[in-house]
Order: structure tokens, then C-alpha cells, then sequence
């Protein structure tokens, strides 16, 4: 069962909004928390959350500071973000090629 893509699934990187959040953050230098609770439909509580996770395993950097007179709360993927973001879609590629050859 090693030998299985879901062996490399990371379960703090494949959760779904976590997994959004890397995705979207790492299209760009840094994504600003409105953007990123707008695009994935979560609460700004939800969302607190998940960043908070993905900030404790070293997979996303929070920047606080100030857009004119208003606060602002920016995200960014880390090199080990980056990292454990390819090897989950090395894995999710895996799955998907090993389901067609299923069913063909």
C-alpha cells in the first residue's frame, strides 16, 4: 500500500479550504485575507483558522500592516509551502492517471 499515491498525501496540505489557500496564495507573491475569504467562500473566523494551521507548519507566512488607514492582513507561501504544495499535486496527478488506467 506504500506504493500508493495516497501514502504522499499530506493531511494538513490536502484538506480542502488548506489546500485552496496554497493554491491560490502561491499564483501570486502574496494574496490579501479579503481576497482569499471572497475566492474560497469562507468566514473570516473559518479562514483564521486554516491560515493559523498552514502558518504552524511553516507552509504560509502572515504579513499584518496597513493599505492607507486600513488594515490589511497579507498571505504568502514559503519555500516549504511551495514544496508540500508540488509534492500534493505530484500525489493528486498519481491518482487521477492511476483512476483512467482504471477504466480503461
Amino acid at each position: 500500500m506504500a506504493d500508493h499515491p495516497t501514502a504522499s498525501l499530506d493531511d494538513v496540505v490536502h484538506q480542502r479550504h488548506r489546500l485552496g489557500i496554497l493554491t491560490v496564495a502561491a499564483e501570486a507573491k502574496r494574496v490579501e485575507f479579503g481576497y482569499l475569504r471572497s475566492t474560497l467562500e469562507l468566514t473570516a473566523g473559518n479562514l483564521s483558522r486554516h491560515i493559523a494551521v498552514l502558518e504552524q507548519a511553516g507552509l504560509v507566512a502572515v504579513e499584518k500592516g496597513y493599505d492607507g488607514k486600513r488594515p490589511r492582513t497579507w498571505v504568502s507561501v514559503t519555500e516549504p509551502g511551495r514544496a508540500a504544495l508540488a509534492v500534493e499535486m505530484k500525489a493528486l496527478r498519481a491518482l487521477v492517471e492511476r483512476h483512467v488506467a482504471s477504466e480503461a
